[in-house]
């Protein structure tokens, strides 16, 4: 029997519209709810405990609406409460980012070297690093942060000159490193896709974690009988802070399709688990 709830998705800005977007193309007849922390965001830079409170505030408060299934569009969400060494658990099914990406990067490199670009707190907790040695433990993973990015991608500079130099500055290890096969950790990255292809060369492979996530929800729905069939689903969109501001900035991710925001503040009690 088809299950008509939503699918909430979400992330500390805009960035996890990416995510929504790869869900919306790859399963039109799913609803989306998305909760977009932008009040408290970017998580990058934060410390670890303390998003790991903001990602479980944020997965009740979805949960209480509803949904059945959630989705850490995030990824330093993900390595600090979804895919950490120390896994929060939920009431509600959550897939995290990192884990679908690692998948298809190890099925993709030819010569057993695989980069990764990411926040410095998605870099520094080591998620990518565990989830990799867990699948293919005799594949080299390189890792580098990109704390820039970020703001680039918000301000909406996407491909300019000094785009190009950052990236370049930013990319230069992976390249040194002869990967064949790179992970955009971080789910604002895909608007860099030009830029990061150039740089690196045709040769290597980037790896989406948006579209991999997407994968791997489709697959979560099927196997657990919660698909939906609901033609022209009607998408809703949530933010901690200025609703406006967000409209604004989704607009680059998602077009037409952001119709209007709602304003929902939260706060996370304590930075503890």
């Amino acid at each position: 029997m088809p299950d008509s709830r939503p699918i909430g998705v979400f992330d500390s800005g805009v960035g996890g519209l990416t995510v929504a977007r790869a869900l919306m193309d790859l399963l039109p007849d799913e609803r989306i709810l998305y909760f977009g922390d932008t009040a408290r965001g970017p998580y990058g830079p934060r410390p670890l405990a303390q998003v790991r409170a903001f990602t479980r505030e944020i997965v009740d408060h979805l949960a209480a609406r509803d949904t059945k299934l959630v989705v850490a569009a995030c990824n330093t969400a993900t390595a600090a409460a979804v895919e950490s060494s120390d896994p929060l658990e939920f009431g509600v099914p959550v897939v995290g980012v990192i884990a679908p990406a690692v998948s298809a990067a190890v099925r993709a490199t030819r010569n057993g070297r695989i980069g990764v670009i990411g926040t410095v707190g998605t870099i520094s907790s080591g998620a990518y690093d565990r989830a990799v040695e867990r699948v293919a433990p005799d594949v080299k993973l390189v890792a580098q942060a990109c704390p820039r990015f970020v703001e680039l991608v918000e301000t909406g500079r996407t491909t300019d000159p000094g785009v190009l130099e950052v990236a370049a500055e930013y990319l230069a290890p992976l390249r040194a490193a002869d990967v064949d096969t790179l992970i955009l950790g971080c789910t604002h990255y895909p608007l860099l896709t030009g830029v990061l292809s150039y740089v690196m060369g045709p040769d290597v492979v980037l790896v989406s974690s948006a579209e991999e996530t997407a994968r791997r929800v489709f697959a979560t729905l099927v196997d657990n009988d919660l698909l939906a069939h609901a033609p022209e689903a009607e998408h809703r969109f949530i933010a901690s802070g200025d609703p406006d501001a967000f409209a604004a900035l989704a607009g680059r991710f998602l077009g037409p399709r952001l119709v209007d925001v709602e304003v929902q503040p939260l706060r996370a009690a304590s930075p503890q688990a």
